[in-house]
């Protein structure tokens, strides 16, 4: 059945997932120049929309979008997250020639990896870089980077909105809880697996994922 009322109504939950948004919102490329700004794939095109924002002010002058497709995201972008992002950059006036396309990666750590890749093969040095992300993907893109490209120093962006505002513009409450779930005990996961760098994490903060989880939002876990 559709679901017809917020959550956010519960005020446990709306205090747990306010928790989580805050937690993995980092924002420190929202004013910092850079050698290249990263839009990462996914099924959110404000990334595309904040990437092209930034540039436009200046922040970087080399975009690198990244991303093939997930089951979540082939409807919507057919032919490629990174495709997609590119088209609508350039809708933005975002200059084709300022982009690059990486294809390929369906997660975060090929986003990473074949984006250095990419930017070595078409002769980019890089010392900096922003990475821009689901709002609540950028603790967990910053922790995959400086794991897998150590080289750099990233910092991260997404569009600038509240939690609330943010939900309405995707259209789907529980889907959006339920990837901030998932986007925390992957900052655990993954870094236990070596796929990404040891994050701080208050108890606070796996509390609020825990009574989430067990309220139904485990559409994300692993």
């Amino acid at each position: 059945m559709p679901r017809t009322s917020s959550a956010l109504g519960d005020p446990e939950i709306a205090h747990a997932v306010e928790v989580l948004w805050n937690y993995h919102r980092l924002d420190n490329g929202t004013d910092t120049r850079t050698d290249v700004g990263i839009g990462l794939g996914s099924h959110d095109l404000s990334v595309a929309t904040t990437t092209a924002e930034l540039y436009h002010r200046g922040l970087f002058p080399l975009i690198v979008f990244t991303g093939a497709n997930a089951p979540t995201t082939l409807d919507r972008f057919p032919r490629g997250e990174a495709v997609h992002y590119r088209e609508h950059a350039i809708e933005l006036g975002v200059p084709a020639d300022a982009i690059l396309v990486e294809d390929r990666a369906t997660n975060t750590g090929e986003n990473v990896t074949f984006t250095r890749d990419l930017l070595a093969a078409t002769g980019h040095q890089v010392h900096t870089v922003t990475l821009i992300s689901r709002p609540y993907q950028q603790r967990r893109a910053r922790a995959t980077c400086r794991k897998l490209w150590p080289e750099v120093e990233p910092v991260t962006a997404g569009a600038q909105m509240s939690l609330r505002d943010y939900i309405a513009s995707i259209g789907d409450e529980h889907r959006v809880i339920s990837m901030l779930v998932g986007d925390t005990q992957r900052i655990q996961v993954y870094a236990a697996r070596g796929h990404a760098a040891p994050e701080p994490m208050p108890a606070e903060i796996w509390d609020a994922m825990t009574l989430l989880a067990a309220r139904g939002y485990t559409d994300r876990l692993l």
